[in-house]
């Protein structure tokens, strides 16, 4: 791998040996501890979004394999605004051995791969966030085992986590269902490129307005904030339209009895999810965040070539 800027990037071998790695590292984590793999790499972490789990997750990623990560706050770079993205990309590459992005804009992270020696990581961009994707379907691969025809629903904002969440589903063979409220769908363009892809993988996806229709079944029910960073003007707005979309306990019983619940976090409780969910019995919240570590360690390491 060059860089790891989108799960469409990859196919489902390299993604599914992503996760396996990621697995492996774990259990050796918890066992003995990882080895040195990274000792002399360092992460350059560009931050444009405050952070809790990605700034945490992939400092303690290098950490726990003999590396380091240098944090780098909005402020010090400006992200093209003091610097180009071309210049930061270029200058960096001569400091580090990776780069992690966490951005508003897409077109940033793929700037600074253009421009960048070393590899790049999207950590979050408005479009996708392929790191949570891999840490989702290590913490679903925990808990099914084999994955291929499982009933994975979203309910809410058809954001970058939705997104990143349908194209790992279609590249693994999951069956893919979101609810959200009408004007807030995924993009028409990355929904038609994903169906071409479940065309070849047997993924089914529906697209509903329901979210009691959606969970039917559902093996996994997925949520997310109504209001994403970048989008505080809106709140009223969501918060008028968004309430009928929370996942409370009548929603996830009407799923599947072993049913899982996740959330990416940061979560607005008793918004889009309740306490009583969160804490409750189906709730993977937790194992999810923590997994967004060990994902990170596999997705580094097939950056660097060393596992």
């Amino acid at each position: 791998m060059e860089h790891f800027l989108d799960i469409a990037d990859h196919s489902p071998e390299e993604l599914q040996d992503i996760l396996d790695l990621g697995s492996r590292l774990k259990k050796e984590y918890f066992a003995k501890g990882n080895p040195g793999l990274f000792k002399g790499k360092v992460l350059g972490m560009i931050f444009q979004k405050p952070s809790l789990r990605t700034r945490v997750s992939f400092d303690m990623a290098m950490r726990h394999m003999g590396g380091d990560a240098l944090y780098l706050s909005p402020n010090e770079i400006g992200l093209g605004k003091r610097e180009s993205i071309a210049d930061v990309a270029r200058v960096l590459s001569g400091y580090v051995q990776a780069m992690m992005a966490r951005v508003f804009e897409h077109a940033h992270v793929l700037e600074l791969a253009k421009w960048s020696s070393v590899p790049v990581i999207n950590g979050l961009s408005d479009l996708s966030h392929p790191c949570q994707a891999m840490a989702d379907a290590l913490t679903i691969e925990e808990k099914f085992g084999i994955t291929k025809g499982l009933n994975v629903v979203f309910v809410g904002d058809g954001n970058n986590v939705a997104v990143s969440l349908m194209q790992i589903a279609v590249k693994l063979g999951w069956n893919f269902s979101i609810a959200s409220p009408e004007g807030y769908d995924m993009p028409t363009g990355i929904i038609e490129k994903n169906r071409k892809v479940a065309a070849g993988t047997g993924s089914k996806l529906a697209f509903l307005r329901d979210p009691h229709q959606a969970v039917k079944n559902a093996q996994v029910i997925y949520t997310d904030t109504w209001t994403s960073m970048g989008q505080e003007e809106e709140t009223a707005k969501r918060e008028a339209v968004f309430p009928p979309y929370q996942v409370n306990t009548k929603l996830v019983d009407e799923a599947d009895k072993d049913v899982i619940v996740m959330h990416c976090l940061p979560a607005h409780r008793n918004h889009e999810l309740t306490d009583d969910v969160a804490d409750g019995l189906h709730s993977v919240i937790f194992p999810q965040a923590h997994n967004r570590l060990h994902a990170q360690k596999a997705i580094l390491a097939r950056l660097f070539g060393v596992a």
